[in-house]
């Protein structure tokens, strides 16, 4: 049996379109977020509580990493001043060598209290171990003096950042959380 031209030609077209439409996918792409956070300097006011520094930790989420800053007894707190830029230890002034790209982040919060301290990490150049983090390189102390702690943070690059408080701390409920999310992308 021969076919026609047409026949073939139809059916030619057809297995071509049924390898284009039933071929599978690339890479799914990654999930929009929706983020309008902007990379600008975030800061909060002073509060004037007895607030003291109690934990640092971080995570890891679909659209951002985040870092989580423990304190007991503050349950107004709103103390805060997080910025790209070079870190500065207290006390000494001196700079904070980071991984990635440098922010900055001091709380009005000290980590000690009239007993000693209330948090000290035991390696100030790596607080919290964020190794296979998406956007965070590196978590350093820079101290805490006169009532203020510091903490370098370094990223891969900059990026959009928000920072917000939110109510009580593990084992304190007259504690906040003062989170700090930094974005996987623009």
């Amino acid at each position: 049996m021969t076919r026609s031209p047409l026949r073939l030609l139809v059916a030619t077209i057809a297995t071509a379109l049924g390898v284009v439409l039933l071929a599978p996918a690339g890479p799914a792409a990654a999930a929009y977020c929706g983020i309008t956070w902007g990379s600008l300097a975030k800061s909060g006011t002073h509060d004037a509580s007895d607030d003291t520094l109690q934990n640092v930790r971080a995570g890891r989420h679909a659209c951002f990493d985040r870092l989580v800053v423990d304190l007991a007894h503050a349950p107004a707190f709103t103390a805060y001043s997080v910025h790209y830029g070079t870190a500065y230890e207290q006390g000494s002034g001196a700079p904070i060598a980071l991984r990635g790209t440098d922010m900055e982040i001091v709380l009005q919060s000290a980590a000690y209290d009239a007993d000693g301290a209330t948090f000290s990490p035991a390696r100030r150049s790596e607080v919290v171990d964020v190794t296979g983090f998406r956007t965070f390189r590196q978590v350093a102390w820079g101290g805490s003096f006169e009532g203020s702690t510091t903490l370098g943070l370094g990223v891969r690059a900059r990026l959009p950042f928000r920072v917000t408080v939110l109510a009580g701390a593990p084992g304190y409920a007259d504690g906040a959380r003062v989170v700090v999310d930094v974005a996987h992308a623009w």
